[in-house]
């Protein structure tokens, strides 16, 4: 019963994990425009987020959870799938204009992406903030 009034919340929950990785990954591409050689990384977040919704547990709880240690077995381990170090979701964005330096960032498209994902994590916020305020009025019953 408890796993259907929150599988909402767990969703939007992974989705905010990824969206902050996200903006790491293009907040790291802007910071390094400048440097001779860097390449440009990205993800993409329906692929990201297809892999951490199927990584979850039936019990509600992510997968990997051996892999992670936790010191009472009703604590809840992070989601190895939004790890930027795990190299399965982080990947190089593709390059549009070649520069002398080899340098693969484009400020334009990275000033974009940064925009876009900033407001769709306000968006994901604004759900979680809403399913929650849901709930409560219910537990409330008002």
């Amino acid at each position: 019963m408890l796993d259907k009034m929150t599988n909402r919340l767990d969703f939007h929950g992974n989705a905010l994990l990824l969206r902050s990785e996200r903006q790491r990954a293009i907040a790291s591409n802007i910071a390094n425009a400048d440097t001779p050689g860097y390449v440009a990384r990205d993800f993409k977040f329906a692929d990201a987020m297809r892999a951490a919704t199927q990584a979850q547990a039936p019990a509600g709880q992510p997968a990997g959870q051996s892999s992670q240690s936790v010191s009472d077995p009703r604590h809840i381990p992070l989601p190895a799938a939004t790890s930027g170090t795990s190299g399965n979701t982080l990947g190089y964005a593709l390059q549009s204009q070649p520069s002398l330096d080899n340098n693969t960032v484009d400020m334009d498209r990275e000033r974009a992406a940064f925009v876009d994902n900033a407001v769709r994590y306000e968006a994901t916020l604004r759900f979680i903030n809403g399913q929650s305020r849901t709930m409560l009025s219910a537990i409330q019953g008002q």
